[in-house]
């Protein structure tokens, strides 16, 4: 996708070709506005999508309901349906966003869609600049010293360059501790592409190739970027709890959304890397495949179960306080006769009607 491409296309242009997906990113923008598109294009990068154009989401978009009148979404292609959820999230995300797209002119559909992008591009830039010192901290357990030590604030000596970084990095299925598959690792030799996930997605770092799925985005490391992002840095050694400065609280957040995680998972991997500048266009770190590979796999109606298990396990170490209806009911607990009885009573009803 070109730079030029953040500049939407007319919409009464019938001459319009479609250039690319509107769910990759365009030029980043620093956000400096606490305007509410600004401060919502913070949340929703986070949340649902966040390499994410969005004038040319919101254009597409509403062009694309139009055309909807007369052709299901199913009749498109997979990439265009993913989009089209997308701009639906971000409409019913936003009172009132529909009709003054709908309503107002071009140039106000291009002007919320920069604002929006300039929030998603300004969170993803103050999140990885926090990671960057932060994830040094749990690289190994409390107490404990990361050998060789490595620079808060510069990136050079991380990725494969170090024993503990790359270790976390390296692509499951691979051998770190294999003295010629660490060197071709990082000699570059062996390039490593962003759906070519890394050890540290792994509770305990362990890998089953029997068993992919488990402790896949289940890790100690992943957990802490979390509330490192959303609950506040201080909030990762202390138990779940959204404070009132973290970035969940302030917007209502009592769920671990699937772009939530991908995010998270993307953030986390590109701070253990050697990389100094999160981009879009940079191929060793690969960052927009890999975020986008994981969310394949969380939006896949075949892994539904897998994904609905992994979601709720999230919330309850997140937001335990918000999942109740997810929690388990203690045995011989009031709650629970109270249950029985009502199951009991609901059972007799249908056999005193025969």
């Amino acid at each position: 996708m070109s730079d030029d491409e953040n500049h939407a296309p007319a919409a009464g242009d019938p001459s319009r070709k479609r250039v690319g997906s509107a769910l990759h990113s365009g030029p980043r923008k620093k956000a400096t506005s606490s305007n509410p598109l600004v401060l919502h294009g913070r949340h929703f990068g986070r949340t649902v999508f966040a390499l994410c154009n969005y004038p040319a989401l919101l254009t597409s978009g509403i062009l694309r309901l139009e055309e909807l009148q007369d052709t299901p979404i199913e009749d498109y292609p997979a990439d265009v349906r993913r989009e089209h959820r997308v701009f639906v999230e971000l409409i019913d995300s936003y009172p009132g966003l529909l009709d003054r797209l709908t309503n107002g002119e071009e140039e106000d559909v291009i002007h919320v869609g920069e604002m929006m992008g300039k929030g998603a591009s300004g969170a993803r830039g103050d999140d990885t600049k926090t990671l960057k010192s932060a994830v040094l901290e749990w690289l190994v357990p409390k107490g404990q010293a990361v050998i060789p030590p490595l620079a808060r604030n510069i990136k050079s000596d991380r990725g494969f360059n170090h024993e503990v970084t790359g270790a976390l990095l390296c692509p499951a299925g691979l051998d770190w501790s294999n003295v010629e598959t660490k060197q071709s690792l990082k000699s570059g030799e062996t390039a490593v592409r962003g759906d070519q996930w890394p050890m540290f997605l792994y509770a305990g770092y362990v890998y089953d190739s029997e068993d992919p799925w488990k402790g896949l985005l289940r890790s100690e490391i992943l957990i802490f970027g979390f509330k490192h992002i959303f609950t506040s840095p201080s909030s990762v050694d202390r138990e779940p709890k959204a404070t009132r400065s973290g970035n969940a609280y302030l917007h209502g957040m009592k769920t671990v959304t699937k772009g939530s995680l991908a995010y998270v998972a993307t953030q986390v991997r590109f701070s253990l890397s050697s990389s100094s500048v999160f981009s879009r266009t940079d191929t060793v770190t690969d960052s927009e495949n890999f975020y986008h590979s994981i969310l394949d796999l969380l939006e896949d109606p075949e892994e539904s179960q897998e994904v609905v298990d992994l979601m709720t396990w999230w919330t309850r170490r997140i937001f335990p306080n918000s999942s109740s209806s997810q929690r388990s009911i203690s045995k011989n607990s009031a709650l629970a006769k109270i249950r029985e009885k009502r199951a009991a009573l609901r059972e007799r009803v249908p056999a005193s009607t025969t």
